[in-house]
């Protein structure tokens, strides 16, 4: 399948990379979502796209995932997520959003929401790119099939 290529203002790159701090609900997100440990999909963190920044995206899903915060919560947080949400969307970026303590608090419910809808809205990925924990032994390590993966409840398709 062809990425679609997503346009991006220049400036927002230098931008989002001087954002390194990423809040605890974050980082509990990312450890799940790097290294292609989501269905063998990539993720990238703070993607710049159009005028915007994104927390995490997926090219080839096209999917951001945003983790809000309480800044989000206000009413005038809330209008910006919507305006910035509605013009992402025209540009054929889908969303999935979860609050700061959610994340924290379920993070298994939300990587069982995350993994539900890529499972539904994409093909399955080849064996070979599924990678269910963080890479041990360089980027091409995959854990061995034998033992533990059926009682951590992880599925081999």
């Amino acid at each position: 399948m062809k990425r679609k290529i997503v346009p991006y203002n220049p400036r927002l790159k230098e931008r989002a990379r001087s954002r390194q701090h990423m809040t605890r609900a974050e980082v509990l997100l990312w450890q799940h979502l790097r290294a292609r440990q989501m269905g063998g999909y990539d993720f990238d963190r703070q993607r710049p796209i159009d005028e915007y920044i994104v927390d995490f995206f997926s090219k080839d899903l096209m999917l951001a995932i945003e983790v809000d915060g309480v800044t989000h919560d206000s009413a005038t947080g809330q209008q910006h997520d919507r305006r910035r949400q509605q013009r992402l969307e025209a540009l054929g970026v889908r969303f999935l959003r979860f609050q700061d303590e959610e994340v924290r608090q379920n993070l298994e419910g939300v990587l069982t929401v995350i993994r539900e809808w890529v499972r539904e809205k994409n093909p399955p990925r080849s064996f070979a790119k599924l990678r269910t924990t963080p890479p041990r032994r360089g980027k091409d390590y995959i854990p061995s099939r034998e033992g533990c993966c059926e009682a951590a409840g992880w599925v081999w398709t």
